[in-house]
């Protein structure tokens, strides 16, 4: 989805022009992959704009800065307060979002100096990530030739700028070659995740997933549809998956902030059972789009409801 310039970004503590948000050529981020950062849905509502799972989604932001030893100059209550600005302050329904804490100009050094991050908080329009016929239709995927970090090298669970180099030849690799998405294997030969997404699997009325020793970063919508699917009954493994699941699959569909519940038409050019969404996708769209449209109810809390200014 291409970059649409809003009237403003809350930088580093204040609310400041889109043109004035900008980064030193020289910051230590840009030569070194050493930031962290979030995406967060704001979705429109019947009760007005409503940011999904916020808590959640600056706890992993934190957690990811703390995995990298970075010294964040705000607290979590103060960057969820600039999430809510941004969306309000842009004039925004719904929106995605954007937080990234990273090391600006510091040393000139693989060793970052003691200087604090900076932080920025973004939001603007943002659609279907995969494509309009993403949701019902499905998306045709490959397997990756590129496999995932191996464990005790690039932690997964911190969601770093510098871990997205991989995802980028994941999907760059799958686009050259026709497809819209790639799946990535983890170091053993087993089923890992998408570049940008986990991946689900249904069999026999069964669901399946990669564990997260299988080098997937901790997805909060991943999160969200496990809890949906056990509120709803159904079986829920998480376990090592060969990659030959894939091609005896009922049903597969990716999860993210970004992708939230899309559905996969075919991996390497087999067509699933199901020949597109197949009814557990289908239900769990049902029930993850109802949190927004207020046929699902938020038991859980996961709304953050945006109050307008005065």
């Amino acid at each position: 989805m291409p970059i649409t310039p809003t009237e403003s970004i809350w930088f580093n503590g204040e609310l400041v022009p889109w043109e004035r948000a900008t980064v030193h050529v020289m910051a230590h981020a840009l030569h070194y992959g050493s930031s962290v950062f979030e995406g967060i849905r704001c979705y429109s509502t019947p009760k007005g704009p409503a940011i999904f799972r916020l808590n959640a989604h600056i706890e992993r932001l934190f957690d990811s800065a703390r995995i990298y030893r970075m010294d964040v100059p705000f607290t979590a209550e103060q960057i969820k307060q600039a999430c809510g600005q941004v969306v309000l302050d842009n004039h925004l329904e719904s929106a995605y979002l954007r937080p990234l804490i990273y090391r600006g100009l510091d040393e000139l050094g693989v060793m970052p100096g003691k200087r604090p991050c900076e932080v920025m908080v973004a939001a603007q329009q943002w659609g279907a990530y995969l494509g309009a016929d993403a949701l019902e239709r499905g998306i045709d995927v490959c397997v990756s030739s590129w496999n995932r970090p191996a464990p005790n090298t690039l932690p997964a669970m911190a969601k770093a700028g510098g871990n997205y180099l991989s995802s980028q030849l994941i999907v760059m690799e799958a686009q050259r070659n026709g497809y819209v998405e790639g799946i990535a294997l983890d170091t053993n030969g087993q089923l890992s995740e998408g570049s940008g997404e986990n991946l689900f699997l249904v069999r026999n009325g069964k669901v399946f997933t990669p564990p997260l020793t299988a080098a997937v970063l901790p997805g909060i919508t991943r999160d969200t549809v496990l809890t949906l699917l056990r509120e709803h009954g159904y079986e829920v493994h998480e376990e090592p998956l060969p990659r030959e699941a894939l091609y005896v699959a009922d049903e597969l569909f990716f999860t993210g902030t970004a992708a939230e519940v899309s559905t996969i038409r075919s991996v390497d050019g087999i067509v699933v059972k199901s020949g597109g969404r197949g009814p557990i996708t289908a239900a769990m769209q049902k029930v993850f789009f109802g949190l927004f449209n207020g046929e699902t109810a938020d038991t859980w809390g996961w709304l953050h409801y945006l109050q307008p200014r005065a």
